[in-house]
């Protein structure tokens, strides 16, 4: 038909090469992800009081959101690093790919090591501001924990760095058989140190350590491979390069803003659940602990570690297809074409949905199976189950656009929008609404425990899903992207292009 408008295809990615690019990222953050899963749920059953046992775990929980605070102040770094060199690799430009990577690779150790190094140094006053509210017995086991965990932190830089790298250029079936590496040594190890030399908690942080410095050298050996496209070795002669550094930090410090400060809203709720052994009602009951010493248990804080850990479970799919999408619209941004942009993030966005609902679907099938692997009393693992319910419901809806969307923008280089948007739906829902669920600080409110956590948690996934969507409809991700050029007099060419 005359006039008929021309339907465009595009090979950036096939397919193919999206599900061979996807599918391995989806698996490693599983891997990932389990990591602590697998230490709470082998501490929960080892040979000891099942007051100690709870104790353990929650003391294990608790540091993992300290850890998962600190480890994105220099992941980010990863991230910009490798959007930075995804937008070259898209454009063809491969020796500022190859110059970006090493100047990012760099970075990342520095930073990694200068936190670790700082956080054994501060071990207790760290503790002691976020937790210092529980009980004895568990702060003890905080501190032992997060003394061989904090060691973890240079490995876990480099990994992250190698990872992000590997990423930008198509490989990441290496990433996930690191991942697999990683997760087959913490298991294997844990079961040794909790199980055969029942070292406890210090077996548990031991097991950690050792599995993120293993996958991080093999992580390095890879990225080293000269028949890569980008190829980086270590110890090559290297200087760092101004202009370079201010390009990944212009988009890592944003993005490493938002991403801290949404853990520290993660770890503030989970304080707001912690502290709160309430007198009443199934918040709290008693059990012995070594001494045979009757203290509280707060199945309302174990509870909460089982739904949080299962539903990082189900995230991982959603979270490995906006991880996935630093390389895809990285790539498309780099290449020039507003139009191939679109078409991807839409693509992106179909990925999504249908990878977060099977994933979703099937955790909320295996809810009641999985609850009942924990060590926990009946209580606690009963007020998981509930937990779960409601924000996985939540997740079917909400996940893709509230995290897809941010990965998207990333991509673009709209990271100050992001980090604005994500501070203040954090403080609003996640920690705001979150507070008034939860304490029994202010009278008359009521007092949730747990659950007051994952509706603060699921409120904000709505908020961010209607403030990142919004952004991306509007098209002016562009002007970020540098997509739109811009006159003598200071406009841009072209009509706003709608997602």
């Amino acid at each position: 038909m005359a006039g008929a408008k021309v339907k465009r295809k595009y090979t950036l990615f096939t397919g193919k090469q999206l599900l061979w690019l996807i599918l391995p990222i989806v698996i490693e953050q599983i891997f990932s992800t389990s990591l602590g899963l697998f230490d709470s749920l082998m501490v929960s059953n080892i040979r000891a009081a099942e007051a100690v046992r709870s104790n353990m775990s929650n003391a294990i929980g608790n540091v993992d959101y300290i850890n998962n605070l600190i480890i994105q102040l220099f992941s980010a770094f990863a991230t910009g690093g490798a959007i930075i060199t995804s937008q070259f690799l898209g454009a063809g430009d491969g020796t500022a790919a190859q110059k970006s990577a090493k100047q990012m690779l760099m970075l990342v150790i520095c930073v990694s090591a200068g936190i670790g190094v700082a956080c054994l140094a501060l071990n207790r006053p760290i503790i002691k501001l976020f937790y210092g509210d529980v009980d004895a017995s568990t702060f003890s086991y905080q501190r032992v924990y997060f003394y061989v965990t904090a060691a973890s932190f240079p490995f876990i830089g480099l990994f992250n760095a190698c990872a992000a790298l590997l990423r930008a250029q198509r490989k990441s079936f290496s990433t996930m058989a690191s991942a697999a590496i990683s997760c087959g040594v913490n298991v294997g190890l844990n079961a040794i140190f909790l199980f055969v030399l029942n070292m406890g908690v210090l077996g548990a942080g031991l097991a950690t350590l050792f599995c993120r410095a293993v996958p991080a050298v093999f992580m390095l050996v890879l990225l080293g491979n000269k028949n890569n496209t980008v190829c980086v070795r270590l110890f090559e002669k290297f200087r760092f390069d101004g202009p370079m550094i201010k390009k990944i930090l212009k988009i890592a410090v944003p993005s490493g803003v938002e991403s801290a400060l949404f853990q520290l809203g993660k770890l503030m709720t989970n304080t707001f659940v912690n502290a709160g052994v309430y007198a009443t009602g199934a918040k709290s009951i008693q059990g012995l602990n070594e001494q045979g010493e009757l203290i509280n248990i707060n199945v309302q804080a174990n509870g909460n570690a089982i739904a949080n850990q299962i539903n990082n479970i189900a995230s991982v799919v959603g979270g490995g297809v906006g991880t996935s999408c630093l390389t895809v619209i990285g790539q498309s941004v780099g290449a020039g074409d507003p139009e191939q942009v679109k078409y991807y993030m839409r693509r992106m966005f179909l990925l999504s949905y249908i990878a977060n609902g099977i994933c979703v679907g099937t955790i909320l099938a295996l809810v009641p199976a999985i609850s009942q692997m924990y060590g926990y009393v009946a209580e606690a693992k009963e007020i998981g189950r509930n937990c779960l319910y409601f924000c996985l419901m939540f997740q079917f809806f909400t996940y893709p656009l509230s995290f897809t969307t941010p990965g998207i923008l990333k991509a673009t280089s709209d990271v100050k929008y992001v980090m604005y948007c994500a501070i203040a739906s954090m403080f609003i829902m996640r920690v705001g609404l979150a507070f008034l669920l939860t304490t029994d600080l202010i009278p008359g409110l009521p007092q949730l425990g747990a659950m007051g956590y994952w509706i603060g948690m699921c409120s904000d996934w709505v908020l961010r899903s209607v403030l990142f969507f919004s952004r991306l409809l509007s098209g002016r991700w562009k002007k970020a992207s540098g997509l739109l050029k811009a006159n003598l007099n200071g406009s841009f060419e072209g009509t706003v292009c709608r997602f």
